[in-house]
């Protein structure tokens, strides 16, 4: 079986065109590519926000890249698209800062991405939105906080508990996957190092080694007071609200509830759930693993073809 990425068939490269520029400035600029869609424009556009971890452009995971198949499949379908490299892949040693933080890792590189966007000749500057993954759907709302002139947000799988309770029940979960003594031994370390987020002694000095994944105590400290359902309701844009069924990561019950119960009764907020698809908007049946991400895959054309149509009527 072929790893090499392959298009989307919903994707036509001849309907659009690629350029490569960089977002940000001095030392942590970082690369960017616009798919722009051919013929006359404005255009509505939006920018693409990667999920947590040092990922690429492209969202590039195994032999998928689910970034570059919805900037393709939404360029096709006449949407301006800008996606770049995390901060955190381009300069990986920022988060070696003991006051590196989850808005550091985010919003100034959106901020700037938005903005090139509404200056760009051919993009319509009062339709340009913030379409984040997981992580980057959970910051989202924290980025058109940041820059109100956001025309909307579509969250894609954003998670609303708080990611080190999540952790622990994501651990849980792959246990009783694959039972053994590893995994009981990772299950019992996440579950005292979320101790030590939830705990009043969590400071930016908290060694990193007692906190999960290695991440600072500054990133901890604004994880865990950021509210992204409550920065969401303060938003005043419209948004679309996507989440997968078999999603074992970020779940229905866990965080989608969170948004539909802050958001309730917004006229201008859309939910929508797609019952096979898995974490990274991938189709399939039965049980999600981590193991099913490492067969070349591209996201759902239903889910493409709504972003798309959505965002046509910003």
């Amino acid at each position: 079986m072929s790893t090499e990425w392959m298009p989307p068939g919903y994707a036509d490269q001849g309907t659009f065109e690629e350029h490569e520029v960089t977002i940000g400035s001095d030392d942590l600029a970082v690369g960017a590519t616009l798919s722009l869609p051919r013929g006359p424009g404005p255009w509505p556009a939006v920018v693409l926000l990667s999920g947590g971890g040092p990922f690429d452009r492209d969202e590039t995971s195994g032999p998928n890249k689910s970034f570059k198949d919805l900037a393709w499949g939404l360029a096709t379908r006449g949407i301006a698209v800008l996606r770049f490299d995390k901060v955190t892949h381009a300069h990986p040693e920022v988060a070696d800062h003991p006051d590196f933080t989850m808005a550091d890792e985010y919003v100034p590189h959106a901020v700037s991405a938005l903005r090139l966007l509404r200056e760009h000749p051919e993009v319509d500057p009062a339709r340009v939105a913030v379409l984040g993954h997981s992580m980057g759907g959970k910051l989202a709302p924290r980025v058109a906080a940041a820059e109100p002139a956001v025309a909307g947000l579509v969250i894609m799988a954003g998670d609303t508990q708080p990611m080190h309770h999540a952790a622990v029940r994501v651990f849980r979960y792959l246990a009783s996957l694959d039972p053994s003594p590893e995994i009981d031994a990772a299950v019992e370390a996440i579950t005292r190092q979320a101790a030590v987020v939830d705990s009043d002694d969590l400071s930016s000095s908290t060694p990193r080694e007692e906190l999960p994944f290695g991440l600072s105590g500054s990133y901890w400290l604004d994880l865990r007071t950021y509210q992204p359902v409550s920065t969401a309701a303060a938003v005043a844009k419209p948004m679309l609200i996507l989440q997968g069924a078999r999603d074992y990561q970020v779940t229905v019950a866990d965080d989608l509830v969170g948004w539909q119960t802050g958001l309730a009764g917004r006229p201008d907020v859309t939910f929508r759930v797609y019952d096979a698809d898995d974490h990274m908007f991938f189709p399939g049946s039965g049980i999600s693993t981590p193991a099913s991400y490492q067969a070349p895959q591209h996201v759902d054309p239903a889910v493409v073809a709504d972003i798309a149509e959505w965002l046509s009527r910003l």
